[in-house]
């Protein structure tokens, strides 16, 4: 199983951070993804609840619904599908907090665990995915803040 766990102060206003965490179509400006893409809008809000997203990060793309979206505090998302890889996704939250200064603390959390065939791969994979996510969600949020 992965986890992925990234705290992180945003030297930018909580709604600035919401809005671009919650701008699915805009993830392709960050470094940590390769494309990404809106495919089917949210019920209520165009990247709200119900919106499905493909991002793209080296060979592996990424099927995304967000499940809950209030804003500008709070955000989960799962993962449907991933290719090339198989994968259960069983948490994708993004937390807010505003820390009045004009900035935003960060919270990201990310769980499941890559479905390989062989146990001991599977962990050395997972391993690698919590790597992995650590770094690219780190870079998102540098990314953030940098604008």
């Amino acid at each position: 199983m992965f986890r992925i766990k990234v705290e992180r102060i945003v030297k930018k206003p909580i709604n600035d951070v919401f809005e671009a965490l919650s701008d699915h179509a805009g993830y392709g400006s960050f470094k940590a993804v390769g494309a990404a893409k809106l495919v089917t809008t949210g019920d209520e809000e165009r990247n709200g609840v119900g919106a499905l997203r493909v991002i793209q990060t080296g060979p592996v793309k990424f099927w995304e619904r967000i499940t809950a979206f209030e804003r500008p505090t709070h955000m989960q998302y799962k993962i449907e599908k991933a290719k090339p890889i198989k994968m259960k996704h069983n948490k994708g939250v993004i937390d807010l907090k505003d820390l009045g200064d004009g900035t935003t603390h960060v919270t990201w959390v990310s769980e499941g665990r890559l479905m390989l065939p062989l146990p001991l791969i599977g962990r050395l994979f997972d391993r690698q995915m919590q790597k992995q996510g650590t770094v690219g969600f780190n870079s998102i949020l540098k990314s953030i803040e940098s604008r």
